[in-house]
């Protein structure tokens, strides 16, 4: 039985060899077949077509996240993707001609309060009064608000997957729906662009402080990654939290947000992209139809910003009530550098799956980590390549540190073998065909590349990844992962009453 077990393994082995050895050599490289249109406001639609299932993939993407930020507004952009959902003129609202003077009275009270509370001799009961006065208002507000009437809507029409996301680089709209529901979607996106409305406002400013709360101030991790990226990046806006620091969620107004609204979600600097059971013609008038009017906008002001190169180690502690974390980061370049594609192999060398080398050395091996990855940033402008870990009781992130450096110096003496480069390759394009097998994970992909660069970087990846030799995976560890390069960011206890490190 043993034998028969073995027989039936080698046979099975070299039926999958011979397979791969005749796919590769017949398969044709990766091409999306994506048809593009450019209406005259500078609204670029991207289409791609895939007849299998009647369901048509949406994305709305905005050239606009973190990095268009500015000290006093940060976190706008992540905001503002919360007040995308919140209605319309003629959505979220039970009567938008009654509900308007109200919501202009509410920022006028907010800024009547604001102005008195910031007075040297407050008057108290000119601000109660203000105070109750503003209360009433809301409540007379909350009474007209249609609670998520787009969401709704969209449900009851057999949309899935509605959701958004900001990021450094962009901001992402999405949404699944029936292929017959495309009118209904151009219509509801069309309008959120032309009338959206900033009702529920501070409420929601209040939302966003809870969120920031949850993933930076109660999070050991998120604290620990927040401080490395402003010491990381002394100048460029990368170093700005996309969810916002503190202080300026909490202050920026209305104004701000509506200012940041019309420099930066202009029909020019945004993408459509549809993937899914439709046809292109028609897809090109609907859109043509209901975002065609909507005024194109001065071009948005570009990053001028240039990070200078780093000229030494830099070292930060994080104190936090928390078992200990630790994190590296090294400058790299930004897509569309050659590099990009031997740092991708030289992170997934040292991090991907268990027979990466930080696993089997680290977690395996020396049992010195319970967790150590590494990863590279693909951003609009250069990005970082970095390593983060938590240690293994009684082990420090000390000797953690340090068998990460024995790593790096290791790819830099040693090239990795044959085997080992072709198998991370394997898995890089595994995994990038994973991520577009889905009419979903196509429009996502190729929305978010045309956002950082170019949607053909889908169309070029892989041959790219293929010509990395193990020569370049150590020349980009030489030339990247240095000590003048990089900043390291420890995760420490708090320290006790006496100037110690609590245990």
């Amino acid at each position: 039985m043993t034998r028969m077990k073995r027989v039936i393994s080698f046979t099975l082995i070299n039926f999958l060899a011979i397979f791969l050895c005749l796919w590769k050599l017949h398969a044709n490289p990766l091409e999306l077949n994506v048809k593009e249109h450019v209406l005259r406001n500078g609204l670029k639609l991207l289409m791609m077509e895939k007849h299998n299932v009647p369901i048509v993939c949406l994305r709305i993407n905005f050239r606009v996240g973190s990095v268009d930020e500015r000290p006093g507004i940060t976190g706008v952009s992540h905001l503002f993707e919360h007040m995308m959902f919140k209605g319309t003129k003629i959505f979220g609202t039970k009567d938008y001609a009654a509900e308007k003077p109200l919501l202009d009275k509410e920022d006028a009270l907010v800024a009547e309060i604001a102005w008195e509370k910031g007075m040297e001799t407050q008057d108290r009961e000119k601000i109660a009064a203000l105070e109750k006065e503003l209360e009433t208002t809301r409540e007379k507000l909350r009474d007209m608000v249609v609670k998520d009437e787009i969401f709704s809507l969209y449900l009851r029409h057999g949309a899935v997957g509605l959701n958004a996301a900001t990021s450094s680089d962009g901001t992402f709209y999405i949404c699944d729906i029936p292929a017959n529901k495309l009118e209904l979607w151009a219509f509801i996106e069309s309008d959120r662009m032309k009338n959206r409305v900033l009702r529920e406002f501070y409420s929601e400013r209040d939302v966003v402080m809870e969120e920031r709360r949850l993933r930076v101030e109660t999070s050991p991790f998120g604290a620990l990654i927040e401080q490395l990226n402003a010491v990381t990046f002394i100048a460029h806006p990368y170093r700005l939290p996309t969810i916002g620091w503190r202080s300026d969620i909490q202050n920026v107004t209305k104004a701000e947000t509506a200012e940041y609204f019309e420099r930066y979600y202009s029909p020019n600097n945004a993408v459509i992209v549809i993937v899914g059971d439709f046809q292109p013609e028609n897809a090109i008038k609907l859109v043509e139809k209901y975002f065609g009017d909507i005024p194109r906008q001065p071009d948005p002001p570009k990053v001028k910003t240039i990070e200078p190169e780093q000229k030494g180690e830099r070292r930060i502690e994080v104190e936090f009530d928390s078992n200990p974390y630790m994190a590296i980061s090294y400058h790299i370049p930004g897509i569309g550098h050659q590099d990009i594609y031997a740092l991708d192999v030289l992170s997934s060398l040292l991090s991907e799956g268990r027979t990466s080398r930080l696993y089997k050395s680290m977690i395996e091996g020396k049992r010195i980590a319970v967790m150590a990855n590494a990863g590279i940033g693909i951003g609009r402008f250069p990005e970082t390549f970095t390593f983060y870990a938590a240690p293994r009781a009684p082990h420090t992130v000390e000797e953690v540190e340090k068998a990460f450096y024995e790593e790096v110096e290791l790819l830099k003496t040693k090239p990795p073998s044959e085997w080992e480069l072709q198998k991370i390759k394997n898995q890089l394009e595994a995994s990038f065909i994973r991520s577009l097998d889905s009419s979903s994970g196509l429009a996502g992909q190729i929305g978010h590349y045309e956002i950082l660069s170019d949607w053909r970087y889908i169309n070029t990846f892989l041959e790219k990844v293929s010509e990395v030799t193990a020569e370049d995976v150590m020349r980009v560890a030489k030339k990247y992962l240095n000590k003048r390069n990089r900043t390291v960011a420890m995760l420490v206890k708090k320290e006790n009453g006496n100037g110690e490190s609590a245990k």
